[in-house]
């Protein structure tokens, strides 16, 4: 399991110059300006630092928080059963992809609208709704076979960041939360795997070990083999919910698996964490999501 920092970037303003001595009263007016020009471009300067630093996640502080404490683990045996799979439409069969979702017509998008529709029944933010259920098209498009569901991608979000929104960030309508989401050093201390530095920092913030960032927190070594766009901007970027979603989603359906049988599904969520509590607390979520959704097809 892995907890996220919650960090601001503290930077010290630039000492002020010391006067200078009294002498000739020329000199001094001359040296006096001198010191205010030279105040003005140290604080000048300061401020393009601050501009660069906060455009870099920064490593902060470990805290004690786990997004998923309160999330109850399925009793369910390991490799017995898989959650309920659904489509993002909510039916009960994988082939019944809804493929207008992959289209968006004048004024009108319907996949948002699903998201909007299931959100306050499913309880899960729409916004994140969409970047699941986004992945879920793209995968059934290119690789049908994993039978991937939204709902599993969203019990993994739920578990990792609250979909988000760990430590009081907020999923903004572009799909990322108002501060970067970085998980704990991985320098091996207790319950953490000891994994260098592969990044340079550069996603993670920290030159020493490797963090795993995002909303779906990915190591920044896993992120690099699996990085995707999700939301077509031509980029990918771990922190942006709809490309950490769908490169999520590829993660679990490497070799051909199968994340709709039981076997390929228990496979799926232990690669991405080998913890059997953390598997069947996904697995809850899932199915539950998955039942819920399936009750607003019934009720329309």
């Amino acid at each position: 399991m892995r907890t996220t920092p919650e960090s601001e970037d503290e930077v010290a303003a630039p000492a002020a110059p010391a006067p200078p001595r009294p002498a000739r009263t020329a000199g001094a007016a001359v040296v006096g300006r001198l010191v205010i020009v030279l105040a003005v471009l140290a604080v000048a300067g300061g401020g393009i630092w601050l501009v660069t630093k906060a455009s870099t996640p920064v490593a902060g502080p470990t805290t004690t928080e786990i997004p998923a404490l309160q999330v109850k683990a399925a009793d369910v045996k390991p490799g017995s059963i898989a959650p309920v799979n659904v489509t993002v439409a909510g039916g009960a069969s994988p082939q019944t992809l809804p493929r207008q979702a992959q289209t968006q017509q004048p004024g009108k998008n319907p996949l948002q609208d699903w998201a909007a529709g299931a959100a306050p029944v499913v309880g899960v933010p729409a916004r994140a709704l969409m970047a699941y259920g986004n992945a879920e098209i793209a995968m059934r498009s290119t690789q049908p076979g994993c039978r991937i569901s939204w709902a599993t991608l969203a019990g993994i979000g739920r578990i990792e960041s609250n979909h988000g929104q760990y430590g009081g960030a907020v999923l903004g309508a572009d799909g990322r939360p108002s501060k970067p989401i970085i998980g704990v050093p991985l320098d091996g201390s207790s319950g953490v795997k000891a994994i260098g530095d592969t990044d340079g920092g550069s996603l993670d913030g920290d030159p020493v070990t490797d963090r795993a960032v995002g909303p779906m927190q990915f190591i920044p070594s896993t992120w690099r083999k699996y990085a995707s766009d999700g939301n077509g901007d031509g980029l990918g970027d771990p922190q942006q919910i709809d490309d950490a979603a769908l490169a999520a989603a590829r993660y679990l359906c490497v070799n051909g698996r199968d994340m709709a049988s039981a076997a390929g599904w228990w496979s799926g969520i232990l690669s991405y964490n080998n913890s059997t509590e953390y598997a069947q607390k996904v697995f809850g979520l899932a199915d539950g999501y998955a039942k819920a959704a399936q009750t607003i097809k019934t009720r329309g």
